[in-house]
């Protein structure tokens, strides 16, 4: 069935670090929407305005002295936040405007404008934490989205997948104590940033609410769709979330220069449709992606490509694709899953 699928996209958003060389580089978004500009894919989608996030919203996650210090970078050339992550002449402008956009996306979803969306933003997100940016992040996106969903449309459950290959050590942060958010992350370890162990499971009321699933080099599309079909989709259903939000990272693609995965375009597309199928099932599909990770820009633009035609429906990865799929996987990811199991049982029983 087609579905309404809604997308930010700004020019604005390559104003950012546009003057020096670095893998999150605006290149990356022209080759996406130069893809989404292409008259075989225009017409498919409802525009979603950006707009800049109000000091408020950014506060919801992010400390003011923070925020006080990415608002004095405005105008300066290069401003090194840390040793990865620069702020440029229009980034605390651009920044505020990736988490608005964000946020417009969600608004779009939950008001039934759409049926689903994907925010391609930049700067990424979900390494900045409460007061540090680091990863290339300066707001946390997704965080800042599911706070204002929170506070705007008084949702009450949040399911955050993110399935970048670097755990989302800000997310998890923003909601390690908070049981209205069930945070789920795959990333590669051992790698940045360091965090994201099996044991890091959140804390007071937000114990077994926030689920890291850290994999070792090499991990494909079987191994990534077993672990969302064992692991997620239990925890989900039990959950029920009122919206889904996908930290989309495509760094695990095969072949990304800051990493050791091996998912394709049509992993991805797998991914998605395990995640729409739980949208539908738990919250009347809604579901929204936002950008984070991704450095092969050929892959990268394949990858989102597959994805919005799973997200508009166009193509619709079958149960049994997804079983042949996930039956390849080696015998490292049922040992993972019996970990991941041991680790989770007291917190959702139905593992």
């Amino acid at each position: 069935m087609s579905k309404n699928t809604g997308i930010v996209k700004d020019r604005r958003y390559l104003r950012h670090g546009s003057e020096f060389t670095h893998p999150e580089t605006p290149q990356r978004l022209v080759s996406i929407y130069e893809m989404l500009e292409n008259p075989d894919m225009a017409w498919k989608f409802i525009g979603i305005d950006a707009r800049e996030a109000t000091r408020e919203e950014l506060e919801r996650v992010h400390r003011p002295s923070y925020i006080d210090a990415i608002a004095a970078t405005a105008g300066q050339k290069m401003f090194m936040l840390d040793v990865d992550t620069v702020a440029t002449a229009e980034t605390y402008d651009v920044a505020r405007l990736a988490a608005g956009g964000v946020m417009n996306a969600i608004d779009g979803v939950l008001s039934g404008e759409v049926d689903n969306a994907f925010a391609l933003v930049r700067p990424p997100g979900h390494h900045a934490q409460a007061e540090t940016a680091a990863g290339f992040c300066i707001f946390n996106n997704i965080a800042i989205g599911a706070r204002h969903a929170i506070a705007r449309h008084r949702l009450e459950r949040i399911l955050i997948v993110d399935w970048d290959l670097h755990h989302g050590n800000g997310t998890q942060e923003a909601f390690y104590g908070d049981r209205r958010v069930v945070y789920f992350s795959t990333h590669q370890s051992p790698g940045y940033p360091g965090t994201g162990g099996l044991t890091e499971i959140g804390t007071g009321e937000g114990i077994g609410y926030t689920m890291n699933i850290p994999l070792g080099a090499g991990a494909d599309d079987a191994f990534y769709l077993r672990l969302f079909r064992q692991i997620l989709v239990p925890v989900a259903r039990t959950f029920r979330p009122e919206i889904i939000l996908v930290s989309a990272g495509f760094d695990p693609y095969v072949g990304d220069p800051l990493g050791e995965m091996k998912v394709t375009p049509e992993g991805f597309a797998c991914l998605t449709r395990v995640l729409l199928s739980l949208a539908d099932e738990c919250c009347q599909g809604r579901l929204v992606a936002v950008l984070e990770g991704g450095y092969h820009i050929q892959g990268l633009t394949k990858s989102i490509r597959a994805v919005l035609q799973e997200l508009l429906g166009e193509t619709l990865a079958a149960e049994e694709t997804l079983c042949r799929i996930a039956e390849r996987a080696d015998e490292k990811v049922g040992r993972l899953i019996d970990r991941v199991r041991t680790q989770f049982e007291d917190y959702w029983p139905i593992l």
